[in-house]
């Protein structure tokens, strides 16, 4: 499955954003989102919104360090409930976003969360995409609305997850939870319109490889599916096998990101 491009990845941003406001056009945007707790629809918007223009603002002004946004932390703060003006700002923003990416090129060089040092600006628009995907499902899920992702986009997504999980942050002693890294602990991902992926623990820290031999722990699903098993939301048609505790640990150590978002 070739991967998608960055020309892609920005073009998805803008599509994602209109099937979500879509979705959202007659919701009751008071509705509690469960996958959020304590957030609305309307809050969750906003939320997706105040994340666009945050990273529009990060590579825009090609920013060396983080960027404060209050309505990416706390979208409760910001009053703003009317679909007649919260959905055009929203689609608004993707546009914008899309646009500033664009022209500033994959390989500029700007902050992010995930690096030490300034890093290329295809990050932005891979993690914004998945952003707003993961939480248009949230959203369709709050709606009863339907959630599908293409099989390639759900894939990059999913590596995507895969590498936050060979982060430091992801496998390190932690005092609050038990240790990750140890002798057997190999895990199967298997999605059947998309490929297998393997997590070897039995070393000093994660490694993606082909692999071969019987996992700990295996889970298999559509690729979607998978996608939002990873991201801790309901995923019914996922199954998995074996030390499933152990795939609890790995879900929680690596999104140790999701834990400041």
């Amino acid at each position: 499955m070739t991967p998608p491009t960055f020309e892609h990845h920005c073009d998805a941003i803008v599509t994602q954003t209109e099937r979500l406001t879509a979705q959202m056009r007659g919701a009751d945007l008071s509705a509690p989102v469960p996958t959020c707790p304590g957030w609305s629809l309307g809050q969750l918007l906003r939320h997706i919104g105040g994340d666009h223009r945050w990273a529009e603002e990060v590579v825009r002004t090609r920013a060396a360090g983080p960027v404060a946004n209050d309505l990416v932390d706390d979208p409760r703060a910001d009053p703003r409930a009317d679909p007649s003006t919260l959905l055009p700002w929203l689609t608004e923003g993707a546009a914008r976003l899309s646009a500033t990416l664009r022209a500033a090129g994959p390989g500029a060089l700007v902050w992010n969360p995930s690096a030490d040092r300034p890093a290329p600006v295809r990050f932005w628009a891979r993690r914004m995409l998945y952003e707003t995907a993961v939480h248009r499902a949230d959203a369709a899920s709050a709606a009863g609305a339907p959630f599908t992702l293409d099989a390639g986009l759900a894939a990059d997504a999913v590596e995507e997850w895969l590498e936050f999980s060979t982060f430091p942050e992801a496998y390190e002693p932690r005092p609050d939870l038990p240790e990750l890294l140890g002798p057997g602990r190999t895990l199967r991902f298997e999605a059947p319109d998309a490929g297998v992926w393997h997590v070897d623990l039995t070393g000093g820290h994660p490694v993606l490889r082909a692999g071969s031999g019987a996992p700990a722990a295996t889970a298999r699903g559509p690729v979607s599916a998978l996608l939002l098993y990873f991201y801790r939301r309901p995923a019914p048609a996922v199954v998995t096998e074996g030390d499933t505790a152990l795939l609890d640990l790995w879900r929680t150590r690596a999104g140790f990101w999701l834990e400041a978002s």
